[in-house]
């Protein structure tokens, strides 16, 4: 009762002293003109159609087309038709974040979905669309973190505050790797946004991936693809600004997204319903705009908190060049590429090495180590130059030094990068595994 009468008071302080209001003049596909209060909208700003039967339509405003709003909806527009009214909400969509949203499951709207009652509304309101960091006040990268994955731990080695992006086609194992994160890395919290997710993935994602130890300290944003492209790109900042509260508040947070690709097709079809003409394979100007603007949030903090963001893209046809892929990998700090040849092999995660960095991993070693990762580094690509060869039978022991003892050390290597969901692995305990197989 307590949580529901402060959630009340929350509302009634939101609660415009006038009430501003217009009409539908309009409707196209998707978008609804809305006539007659121009003048108290702008783009980015909410209004509720009241349709058919009284029923309330949310809306965010898109752009503008002579004198009228252009409004996309979250949900259906069913019952909404011309002269329905139009009613302006408040100005800037906020959540109000509150340390026990941890173990919940909560929609683009921070609304609960998961069936345990009431969200408990914190005291402070956070912009869905709040800006980044200044760059010069923010602190920097530093302190490693154990993901638990063997691969990521020794070869593409995570920092406090960085950013990275997980690069791979569908069906190639991003859900998984995600999910062996979001159980074994060694951080406060974690916020998972799944976006543009099946509808069956996501509960069984968070009840048999993520399971009750992970979702105990995570708070997860679901929005499900067959959702309007608006509630799937608010997910994303809703994630985001979750993340920032529990930054603030001084923890170190994992933020997990899957996808960013998705995110982007959601702005795409934002942007080309309101006219805004296609640049790069139907992807619109905004939609590379609003990339950086979202991945930026994700960094050190001011303070003592951090976010530590691992972002998924969904690259078309396996082309890792692909506009969005080409994008996301210039603003984040490094890259991990899952190869589809490598799945097939049957080795799981399926990392590619060689075509994966990570940008602040040199600094966070020590040379011991840098000069470990590098030999593993040179033995795994001096296998792969030769490795039709090999595999044809063509190369003859003897022939050249080098490739002898990158052949000695392969099977080592593969089973050193293989590993199953539930195992974990820590820093200390890859550099260690590693030095072994490298030291016979």
């Amino acid at each position: 009762m307590t949580v529901l009468l402060q959630n009340m008071l929350h509302e009634i302080e939101r609660l415009p002293g006038s009430e501003i209001f217009g009409r539908v003049t309009g409707v196209s596909g998707m978008l609804v003109e809305v006539g007659g209060a121009h003048g108290a909208l702008s783009v980015g700003d909410r209004c509720d159609l009241v349709a058919r039967g009284g029923r309330k339509v949310s809306c965010e405003v898109v752009g503008f087309r002579a004198r009228s709003a252009l409004l996309m909806a979250f949900t259906a527009l069913d019952g909404v038709g011309l002269g329905c009214r139009a009613e302006v909400a408040e100005t800037e969509p906020v959540i109000y974040p509150h340390p026990s949203w941890l173990g919940r499951v909560v929609n683009a709207f921070g609304q609960p979905v998961d069936g345990k009652g009431p969200l408990q509304k914190g005291n402070v309101a956070y912009s869905l669309r709040a800006p980044a960091p200044s760059a010069h006040a923010r602190n920097r990268v530093q302190g490693k973190v154990d993901l638990g994955v063997r691969a990521l731990n020794t070869f593409l080695t995570c920092c406090r505050g960085q950013r990275m992006g997980i690069f791979s086609g569908s069906g190639v194992g991003k859900s998984s790797i995600m999910s062996m994160m979001a159980r074994h890395t060694q951080l406060d919290a974690t916020v998972l946004g799944l976006i543009g997710e099946r509808g069956r993935e996501a509960r069984e994602f968070i009840e048999d991936d993520l399971g009750p130890e992970g979702l105990a300290r995570s708070v997860v944003v679901c929005a499900t693809s067959d959702e309007s492209p608006l509630m799937r790109r608010q997910a994303a900042y809703t994630a985001m600004a979750v993340a920032e509260f529990l930054r603030d508040i001084g923890k170190d947070v994992l933020i997990l997204m899957d996808s960013v690709t998705r995110f982007a097709m959601a702005q795409r079809e934002i942007s080309l319903s309101a006219g805004e003409p296609p640049a790069s394979k139907g992807y619109t100007p905004s939609v590379f705009a609003e990339l950086p603007r979202l991945l930026e949030r994700a960094g050190p903090g001011i303070g003592t908190g951090s976010i530590t963001g691992l972002f998924t893209v969904l690259v078309e046809g396996d082309d890792m060049n692909e506009p969005i892929a080409d994008a996301v990998r210039g603003i984040l700090d490094g890259h991990v590429v899952l190869d589809r040849a490598i799945a097939e092999r049957g080795r799981y995660p399926a990392i590619n090495i060689l075509k994966s960095v990570s940008r602040t991993m040199p600094g966070c070693n020590t040379p011991e180590q840098n000069a470990l990762v590098t030999r593993a580094r040179r033995l795994m690509a001096t296998y792969e130059d030769m490795a039709e060869l090999i595999r044809l039978g063509a190369y003859r022991q003897g022939s050249n030094p080098e490739v002898d003892e990158a052949i000695h050390y392969n099977a080592g290597l593969e089973q050193f990068l293989a590993q199953g969901k539930s195992e974990h692995t820590t820093l200390v305990d890859g550099y260690a595994a590693l030095e072994q197989i490298l030291s016979h």
